[in-house]
């Protein structure tokens, strides 16, 4: 899917959320519902990570400079970061709210809760739609759909606790529904945050292991050692490696064409490695 498809259909779900935001936010109020409140602000923090997403997807078309080398790539990177850390907040202040309200219970009138509810799950479940086929190929946009997916599956939570309250007057599931939405934003927040720090930070990609990838280049019947190793990756897509390579005879520079092209070639073919600088040495 190209940049500007995606870029449409992010700016499609930034209006269906705003739109379920303000809406549940009102309804929250009048009703009473810290639930349905909760998923307001939940929605509210969707809507920035998608404006998030979108901003990051348009700066990471940007050519690079002469001080930006890399160009914009890790604006989406950064964008998933903060998302990730935007629902750890949100997730911690709605659990506090939530056992307060155990303590100071109110009654809430079930009508808006269902209804907005409702609403909830048509949009978000649209937006849900929209972003699917791109989540799996794009961390940034992979962000923005576990928060939709999250205002999806919190707005079921919200329809099942109105018809709860209808049925039997159960009040304490309101918080018991904000607790739940709360502890599935921690659990499925967690793998992007580790995975968009781990980028950040410039950690070898998982599974990586910087030993067995030096002893399998040092296979070569050229190469004596392979050393100064550093693997990372610029975004999820793209993994970049450089190192040393130590030969056993010494060779001219344009002898070392070949033995590049075949350690080159192994790095790509079992390491999934795209990015490759190799810097070729002789020790007597």
């Amino acid at each position: 899917m190209t940049h500007e498809h995606r870029q449409n259909r992010l700016g499609i779900t930034i209006v269906l959320n705003v739109v379920i935001t303000v809406a549940q936010i009102i309804g929250g109020i009048i009703s009473g519902s810290l639930a349905l409140i909760s998923d307001a602000l939940h929605n509210l923090s969707d809507s920035l990570a998608v404006v998030l997403a979108y901003i990051a997807n348009r700066l990471s078309r940007r050519e690079k400079t002469s001080k930006s080398t890399f160009g914009f790539q890790r604006a989406e990177i950064l964008a998933a970061f903060i998302n990730a850390l935007v629902l750890v907040g949100m997730s911690f202040y709605l659990m506090v709210e939530a056992i307060k309200r155990y303590f100071d219970p109110q009654v809430i009138d079930f009508r808006w809760m269902l209804w907005l509810g409702l609403l909830g799950i048509a949009a978000n479940g649209f937006a849900v739609f929209l972003l699917h086929a791109d989540q799996h190929k794009n961390l940034n946009i992979k962000a923005a759909y576990l928060h939709l997916m999250g205002d999806a599956l919190t707005s079921v939570a919200v329809v099942v606790g109105a018809l709860c309250i209808w049925q039997w007057e159960w009040y304490w599931i309101d918080p018991t529904v904000t607790l739940l939405i709360s502890f599935y934003l921690l659990f499925h927040t967690y793998k992007l945050l580790k995975e968009s720090t781990e980028i950040l930070m410039q950690f070898a990609p998982s599974g990586s292991s910087v030993p067995s990838i030096a002893s399998r280049l040092a296979e070569h019947e050229q190469v004596a050692r392979v050393y100064h190793i550093h693997i990372w990756r610029l975004t999820d897509r793209t993994v970049h490696f450089e190192a040393h390579v130590v030969l056993n005879i010494d060779l001219q520079l344009s002898e070392t064409t070949k033995i590049n092209e075949d350690l080159s070639q192994v790095l790509r073919a079992e390491f999934e490695i795209q990015h490759i600088t190799l810097q070729f040495e002789f020790n007597e």
